[in-house]
Parts: structure tokens; C-alpha cells; sequence
């Protein structure tokens, strides 16, 4: 038996769920791999899997030895990337999962400078506000905005922007310009429900001063991109991280108000498959995406 294939075949199942599945992600025949698994068992002497009409669960000895599996099958492909890439660079494929219009403003448009950098280096970027499974869905590493959800993930802060509040010209000159925090509940806003702060927007002032605002619009958005649209269609304010309108801050399409006081700022994390080691080729992303921001008041600022 070949232990690095028999442990490799384990962690597949394990993460695909069933032997089915697994057969098609190693392109072998199910009993190939229900004959690995058992060979596996047999040599360690334990019952690694419990098989029910619901799929395949690790035992706790199953669950140990997956994760130190992982762990070993991580480390073996990091050696054997560190010996391609000190004579090749960068190669093969990486995942990544980033935010839709974070993506579409900043990343994208720059992702050509990376890959001349990394000629034999392929991209598959998944662009969603959500925050998806990274081991199952094969990503190297994600983007991701705001406050973490989960605790146990992998993770390191990269950047920090600010939130402003922000509107058109026209929408300004039909509804005023607020003067004070408390003027936001005469305004129409539109309220981001996932990462925006929903219907409570705090606020702070260098002198200590701090208030919370209670906010209602007619239109409510789940994604960034509903929220542009929105903006950009003279609907309403709205509190929003200064990169996602950060061209039309710019050329002035969009203006900032308010702009004594302070809201929350908002991070951007680059996040790692938990118990994984972080791979060559996603830290080399994710220092790319750092050093597009290096001009722009450093590593720890989202400035437009």
C-alpha cells in the first residue's frame, strides 16, 4: 500500500462525502477507492469511517487522521512547489474567491500585471458576496470584507478602508444635504443589508462625540452591486466603503457627505482553508493585492 495515496484518497472522501463522489474528483472506479479505504484501515487497525444510508462520517479516529493527513498531503505539495517554483516561479492553478465588485474594481482590471509576472501561472476567480466553503469548493483563497463570521478560519487582515456616506449630485440637490447625522432619517437610504450595517448607521466625531442613526428607504439591496446601481440611480444615500465608489469619488458622480464624522471602518481579509497551509502561490496573490493599494496611503487604507 502507498501510504501518501492511501491518505490522499481518505482526505477526498472525507471531503467529497461518499466514495462516488470521490471516485469522479481522482477519476478512478468506486471500488478502487473502497478497496484503498479499506487497506487503509486494515493497516492502521481502526475504523476510520461510519457508513449510513445519510453517507460516510469519520470516526473520531477517522476525523484525527484526517487531520493530520491534510496536514502531511499540504506540506508534501508546498515542498514539492517550493522546488518548481525556485527554478520555474509561480505555476499551475489557483483558486480564488473575492467579493463581486471589490473583484470587478480593483482586482480584475490589475490581474494582467500578475499573470506576465506568472506566465505559467492559471486563475479561476469565483466572484460572490457570499461566504462559501472554501475546502469544498477547491479555493486557495478568498477576499473577504467586514467582520469574519467564523472564528476558526484561517485568516489575516490585509487592508482597511472607510465607510462613507454617499450620493449623487442630483440626488443631493433634490433632497438636501445632510448637516448632521440626525438629518439621515429625513433622507432616502439605501439600506445594504449583508455588510452595510443595515437600518443603524453609528457615528463618531474627534471631539468624542458619538451617535446612532435609525435610517428607512424604499429600497434594500443584498449585494454591492444592487447598492451602486442604486446610488448611481439618484435613489438614495448610503453608507458605503469608500473603494466601492471609489471612481465616481473621483470624477465627482458621487460626493461624500458628512465627512467630519466617522463611521466603523471596514477590513478586507485575505482567508485561508482552515487546517491548510497557506500555499506559495495564494500568499504571492495576496501580497499583490496589498502592494495595488501601497500608493494609495499604504497597505492599511482603502483611499479612493
Amino acid at each position: 500500500m502507498d501510504r501518501m495515496t492511501a491518505m490522499e484518497t481518505f482526505v477526498t472522501v472525507v471531503d467529497a462525502g461518499s466514495f462516488s463522489a470521490a471516485a469522479r474528483q481522482l477519476k478512478l472506479g468506486q471500488p478502487a477507492i473502497s478497496k484503498s479505504i479499506a487497506q487503509l484501515e486494515a493497516h492502521l487497525g481502526a475504523r476510520l469511517l461510519l457508513r449510513s444510508t445519510r453517507g460516510l462520517t469519520p470516526t473520531d479516529a477517522g476525523q484525527r487522521f484526517y487531520e493530520h493527513a491534510r496536514r502531511a498531503i499540504d506540506e508534501a505539495d508546498q515542498a514539492e512547489q517550493v522546488v518548481r517554483e525556485s527554478s520555474d516561479g509561480l505555476s499551475g492553478r489557483l483558486r480564488i474567491s473575492a467579493a463581486v465588485t471589490f473583484a470587478r474594481l480593483h482586482v480584475l482590471p490589475a490581474l494582467k500585471t500578475f499573470l506576465d509576472q506568472h506566465p505559467n501561472l492559471s486563475i479561476d476567480i469565483i466572484l460572490d458576496d457570499r461566504s462559501i466553503d472554501l475546502l469544498e469548493q477547491g479555493v486557495d483563497v478568498a477576499l473577504r470584507m467586514g467582520t469574519l463570521d467564523d472564528s476558526t478560519m484561517t485568516a489575516r487582515r490585509i487592508l482597511r478602508g472607510r465607510r462613507l456616506v454617499v450620493g449623487t449630485p442630483r440626488y443631493f440637490e433634490e433632497a438636501g444635504i445632510p448637516a448632521t447625522p440626525a438629518e439621515l432619517s429625513r433622507h432616502q437610504a439605501i439600506v445594504y443589508s449583508r455588510r452595510g450595517g443595515g437600518e443603524s448607521w453609528s457615528f463618531s466625531r474627534n471631539d468624542g462625540v458619538e451617535v446612532a442613526v435609525a435610517v428607512s428607504g424604499r429600497v434594500s439591496v443584498s449585494a454591492a452591486e444592487g447598492m451602486r446601481t442604486a446610488v448611481l440611480g439618484h435613489m438614495g444615500l448610503a453608507v458605503a466603503s469608500e473603494w466601492m465608489f471609489s471612481p465616481e469619488l473621483a470624477d465627482g458622480t458621487v460626493q461624500a457627505v458628512l465627512t467630519e464624522w466617522t463611521l466603523p471602518p471596514i477590513d478586507v481579509w485575505a482567508v485561508f482553508p482552515s487546517g491548510r497551509m497557506a500555499t506559495t502561490k495564494a500568499r504571492a496573490f495576496v501580497a499583490f493585492v496589498e502592494h495595488l493599494f501601497d500608493g494609495q496611503g499604504g497597505r492599511t487604507s482603502l483611499s479612493a
